[in-house]
């Protein structure tokens, strides 16, 4: 039997399903902002992040009694958020995941303050972009947006087990380039 995952925010969801549009307008400002940090993470536009997100709560609010409510529906949306960004850069054909200076989440604002972070973090920002599409689609999503490789697997449509591997040999590619740089890690 499936166990219902309790979200804190379940009366919103239940609401929103009932077709309270004011319910709906609460969920969109608890998560519009963070929806809008993964966009501009793999979009890396801010236009394009905000057209993202807008598209991704239209298409969740339709979909909102397909929401089973077995896991969050922070998780749920963000699903989709990375789901519609990565449709976007397959059609407009372009690198995934330039990380702009206005990324949040990226490190601790502390970490910030130190300038030889900021060195290494804008060397590490450029060395990931010399990575092959497939590796930074797959490190990305691991590394910044905290998906695991099942999930990685599902939103790309690759398995499991090809997640892993592009991720390995992603890293091994990542620390060849920053040792070519002279970059310590």
């Amino acid at each position: 039997m499936d166990t219902l995952f309790v979200d804190k925010h379940y009366h919103l969801v239940v609401e929103c399903k009932q077709g309270s549009k004011k319910a709906c307008f609460e969920l969109y400002k608890l998560y519009a902002k963070a929806m809008l940090n993964v966009a501009f993470r793999i979009v890396g536009n801010v236009a394009e992040a905000e057209d993202v997100i807008q598209e991704s709560f239209l298409d969740a609010f339709k979909r909102i009694h397909d929401f089973r409510q077995e896991t969050t529906f922070g998780l749920w949306l963000k699903q989709i958020v990375v789901s519609r960004s990565i449709n976007l850069l397959r059609k407009r054909k372009v690198e995934l995941v330039e990380l702009g200076d206005d990324a949040d989440n990226l490190a601790d604002e502390e970490q910030y303050d130190d300038q030889e972070t900021h060195y290494k973090v804008a060397q590490i920002k450029e060395a990931m972009n010399e990575l092959p599409e497939g590796y930074k689609q797959v490190i990305s999503l691991y590394l910044i947006e905290g998906y695991d490789h099942e999930e990685i697997g599902q939103i790309l449509n690759i398995t499991e087990n090809t997640s892993r591997t592009q991720f390995l040999r992603a890293k091994r590619k990542l620390s060849e380039i920053l040792s070519r740089k002279g970059i310590t890690q």
